[in-house]
Formats: C-alpha cells, structure tokens, sequence
C-alpha cells in the first residue's frame, strides 16, 4: 500500500485490489447476509409515502438498473437513489455504534445499482459490499460521534465518499481514479439533524443523494474529472471543517486494514427505531416475560442512557412520551419502552398512527424518565423498572448481536409486505448464491414488481 500518501489514495489501492476468496470467511458471511437485509428493507420501505415520491422521481431517467418496487429500469444513480431511500426509511437498518452511521443503505444501493449497470459479476457484488463495509467503519470511526455533537447526520456526511468507493471498485477504475472520485464526494458530504425537530424527511433524502452523489463523482472522475485527493486528510479536510479541534488521528484509518476488519462490528437492527433504544426494548421485553404487569401496576421507569443520546431519543420530553410522527417515534425512547411493555413486542405496527395514539401506552410513556450516565459505553443500556406494590426490578445489556435465523425472519416479513411468499424466498436463495452467479440478474428480476402495493 502506498504509505505517504493520502488515505483515500491507500484505501483505493487496497480496495481495487480486494477479491472474494481473500475475505475472511466470517465476512464474507455477514456480507452476504447485510445484502439480505438491506434488499428487505428496500422491498418494506417501498410501501412508504417518501419512498414512492422518490422512486417516481427516479423512473424519469431511464437505464438498466433496478428500483426495489418499479418494473422499468432507471440509470444506476437514480437507482441508487431511490433504493437509498427505500432502505433507510423505516430506520431498521445497520449501525456502526461508534459512529452511529447507517453503512447498508449507502452501500447495498450503490453496489447493486453499478453492478447491474457493468455487468460485474456476484463474487465482484459481494467483494463491493464486504470492502464499502470496511471503508465507511474506518473513515467514520475517524470522527466517532463527534459529527452528532455538532448538529450533523454522519450518514449524510459519510454517504458520498462511501458510495464513491463502491461505485468505482465495481467501475474498475484507476487508484488516482477513485481518490478523485472520493475527493468530489466529499465536497457533496452534508446532513442536518434538523429532521428530529420535526419529524420530517430529509434523514432519508441523506441516503438517496449521498448514494446519487457517490456514484456520479465516481462517472466523473473515471471520465478524467479530477477531485482533492487530499479531501480526508489533507490541508482543509471533511474532518476540520465540520468538527474543528481536536484534530483527529488519520493513521488509524488505514492500520491492518485488510488484516483486522473492523466492519464486522456493524450492527444489524432488530426494531424500527433508532439503534440506540434496541437495548432498551430488549430489556424492557425480557422484564415484561418475567413480571408480565398490567401496565398500570408500573409506577416508574428509570433508563439511564449515554449523555450523547439524550437530544437524540430523550428529549424534549414531551414530544419524547408522545411522538405525533412516524420519524419522532422511531427517535422516542419512552414510546418505544412503553410500547415493549404494553405488547410484548415491537415491530412496524407500532409505529401506525393507530399505535402512537393509545392513551395506555402515552400514559406509560409519562412514567419514564432517563438519567444520563457519561461511563455508559456503546449501545449499552440499564434499565429499572418500579412497581406500585414496592416491587423493583433491574436489567443491564447492549444491543444484541442478530444471528441469521433472526435476520431471516426480518427479511421475510418486510419483503413479505409486496412479494408472495415463493417470490421471498426465491430472492433469499438468490442472494445466497450470489457469490456463484455470473451477475445480480436474478435478484434484480425478482425485485422488479408492477406495484409495490403493501400487502399485509
């Protein structure tokens, strides 16, 4: 790798010269199984209002690449635009928990799309994806959390550049290619966290114009158009210019990349709602099989949650105990406990209209509080809850690790919202055997639909 130069020069040697068969085989496996999930999640989120705004803008630009949902082919960026959507609006995709940044929806997208479009075959696909995987862990990580603090999406921020990596692997373009490429994208970077306020929708726009961004600084680039190649690292890099001081220490982005993949660390959801209340709902399951109360028997619920959280999923308080939108209940910690308590589960009905506005599980909401504990680290949680009788009961954890049986499940209840049954399962098979099939044909022609008209 070519030390003394720009990241984005060494991460585009490495990544052009990845292949499958030197993936260690437990990546290789998670690839496989977050393209399984994100392709869920663009087939569940297809049904939304966003996402059919979004893939209708997309079927005025016509190409070969598939849109989740459409019968007709679109133009790779347009595609990638519009799955970006898809995949992440229903906010149940994977997270890196020491960037809270989303990788599936910005790289699953993206290498479908160009993959389609250059006829790559699904070992190449894959090879895409693993490595997209391992390059968002690494440039993200660089600035950890410190992006929220600020006020920014890291999503936002991180989709572009990610998407460009993707984009131009698949393009098999030059090293000074795609650091060019990576340059341009990075000046696209962006993402407000203004969309907590009011529950409104630029979150998932983040995905779709990052994924659209990436993809075209990668056909400029590869076309000669020539980007910073210093944008990561270099004088007035992404990093100083949106998180200022302390500077960050860019060699441990590239150190052992290839060697130690920290991109298996990625976290994949079991609940549609932002990653960090996973924990919470789990404890508060686990105490409900136990205790089994009417809810009324509870007197208080105590969360203590990490302080960088709090803005996120706890306060203001009251939009918090009674979120009047689909996108604040899925930021709403005391809704989504309350909800676990009340049903004995979580899944995409709690966040309907019809859920959010039960007076027993707002008046739930009411009773819990949080307390903001700075040495609680990743998505860990602690929970206590308190009974009227005196009675108090107390759970710790962190987000759990989802095994395929899980994921499994997941899968075939979102894509189950708009195919058949043998249509799932023929698009898990084929997603299975990717790594042997000539090119993505068959996924995309299982993901070609006359309507996405929801099913359940």
């Amino acid at each position: 790798m070519r030390t003394g130069e720009p990241i984005s020069v060494q991460m585009a040697e490495w990544f052009g010269g990845l292949e499958w068969s030197s993936i260690p085989d437990a990546t290789r496996y998670l690839a496989r199984l977050r393209m399984l999930d994100t392709i869920g999640l663009m087939l569940g989120g297809s049904t939304s209002e966003a996402s059919s705004i979004a893939r209708e803008r997309a079927r005025q630009n016509p190409g070969v690449a598939t849109i989740a949902g459409a019968p007709d082919g679109v133009s790779a960026e347009w595609a990638a635009f519009a799955n970006g959507v898809a995949a992440h609006c229903l906010d149940y995709d994977d997270t890196f928990s020491d960037s809270v940044v989303h990788p599936g929806s910005m790289i699953v997208p993206v290498a479908l799309a160009i993959g389609e479009k250059t006829g790559a075959s699904g070992a190449d696909i894959l090879t895409a994806i693993a490595g997209g995987y391992e390059i968002a862990a690494r440039i993200a990580g660089l600035g950890g959390r410190r992006f929220h603090q600020r006020g920014f999406h890291a999503s936002g921020i991180f989709a572009p550049i990610v998407s460009a990596f993707v984009a131009s692997r698949l393009m098999r373009s030059s090293v000074e290619s795609t650091a060019s490429a990576v340059g341009l994208a990075a000046s696209m970077s962006g993402g407000l966290m203004a969309f907590i306020a009011d529950g409104s929708w630029s979150k998932w726009l983040h995905f779709g114009w990052g994924n659209f961004g990436g993809i075209l600084a990668a056909q400029l680039a590869h076309a000669g158009f020539r980007g910073p190649t210093g944008a990561l690292d270099g004088r007035h890099n992404l990093y100083a210019a949106f998180l200022g001081d302390p500077p960050v220490e860019f060699a441990t982005s590239t150190s052992q990349i290839g060697e130690q993949w920290l991109s298996d660390a990625a976290l994949f959801k079991l609940y549609p709602c932002a990653h960090v209340i996973q924990p919470y709902i789990d404890l508060a399951l686990d105490l409900r099989g136990e205790l089994a109360p009417d809810s009324r028997a509870i007197s208080r619920i105590v969360c203590t949650v990490a302080p960088w959280t709090v803005p996120i999923v706890c306060e203001p308080a009251a939009e918090k105990r009674r979120p009047a939108t689909m996108l604040q209940a899925i930021a709403s910690l005391p809704f989504h406990v309350a909800s676990a308590l009340v049903d004995g589960r979580v899944n995409l009905d709690t966040l309907s209209e019809s859920s959010r506005d039960r007076p027993e599980v707002a008046e739930l909401a009411n009773r819990v509080e949080y307390i903001a504990d700075p040495e609680l680290q990743g998505f860990g949680a602690d929970i206590k809850i308190e009974l009227r009788d005196g009675r108090i009961f107390e759970r710790s954890g962190s987000a759990a690790v989802a095994d395929g049986e899980r994921l499994r499940e997941k899968f075939d209840s979102l894509a189950g919202r708009v195919l058949p049954p043998d249509r799932v399962e023929e698009l898990a098979l084929a997603v299975a055997s990717l790594a042997d099939a000539p090119d993505a044909s068959a996924i995309a022609k299982l993901l070609r639909i006359a309507s996405p008209a929801n099913r359940s």
